[in-house]
């Protein structure tokens, strides 16, 4: 794949782009970036790449040519067809379903904007799609750009050392991921629940698959509410619904006055720490 950023600043995307993952995606081929200073376009002793925008107001917009320019450039750089994209907070909210999209395609050209962002007539002649990475204000689209390059390189067939790490990610399957563990198995903050430990993968399976549906349900129900739950799915995810309320009043009975000894382990009682929960599962009906 090869991305061409077109930016005051592409050094900065290039050195994010230059360490880890992405990196070695680099390294290895699967992955070129290139980038495009509009001011290298401009006209004039002082290469103005900005002007105050009509009607008034604060701040300054970048003018039309420079940027043209420098995506003509970079158009013309490779003769693959190249989908250009405009990070701007007013697109629609990068996810993981347009990165997998994205990821598909031999070339994007990615712009970034500053001040109070770019002249809407190149918008409308130049830019394919307009994507946010989030309802915040950034300084620039550099960030954005970065997290876009990132995000799309790691799906890069061979990118990865592990290709099912890709697969397992949070929102592959529309879902968080689940909670994960390594050694020591024995911890003052706490011991690595124990069906992880039984070799029985089909069981493992099962308990970070509900782990998945519980956290998505406690963190992010949005994303539940998109998901398409198969009726393994809701059984799992009600017994986690059920374990957990069944900890919560433990743990209060616990503190209550006059609690007893008989209470005192409860306290730490977690739907993610045992098998109990998938237990339960196998036997609450739908």
């Amino acid at each position: 794949m090869r991305i061409d950023v077109i930016s005051l600043f592409p050094e900065f995307v290039a050195q994010c782009a230059a360490f880890g993952v992405v990196g070695r995606a680099g390294e290895r081929g699967l992955l070129s970036m290139h980038g495009w200073n509009p001011r290298d376009y401009a006209e004039g002793n002082y290469r103005r790449v900005d002007e105050r925008p009509f009607g008034g107001g604060p701040g300054m917009v970048m003018l039309i040519d420079p940027l043209r320019a420098a995506i003509g450039a970079a158009r013309a750089a490779d003769p693959a067809p190249a989908r250009t994209i405009y990070l701007s907070p007013q697109g629609p909210r990068l996810d993981q379903a347009k990165v997998r999209e994205l990821a598909g395609h031999e070339r994007l050209i990615l712009l970034c904007g500053r001040y109070e962002g770019v002249d809407e007539r190149l918008i409308q002649a130049e830019i394919d799609e307009e994507l946010s990475i989030g309802d915040y204000v950034l300084s620039g689209g550099e960030l954005a750009a970065a997290v876009l390059v990132d995000a799309v390189a790691r799906l890069q067939d061979g990118a990865l050392g592990d290709a099912e790490s890709a697969v397992q990610d949070s929102f592959e399957d529309g879902l968080l991921d689940c909670p994960h563990y390594t050694r020591p198995v024995e911890h003052e903050l706490g011991a690595v629940p124990q069906v992880l430990m039984s070799g029985n993968h089909a069981r493992i399976a099962q308990w970070r698959r509900q782990q998945s549906l519980g956290r998505t349900w406690q963190r992010r129900p949005d994303l539940l509410n998109e998901a398409a739950l198969s009726k393994a799915d809701r059984k799992l995810l009600e017994a986690y619904r059920v374990e957990l309320a069944q900890a919560r009043k433990a743990r209060e009975t616990a503190s209550s006055p006059g609690a007893g000894p008989d209470s005192a382990g409860a306290e730490g009682a977690d739907p993610g720490q045992g098998a109990s929960a998938l237990a339960t599962a196998e036997k609450t009906p739908l």
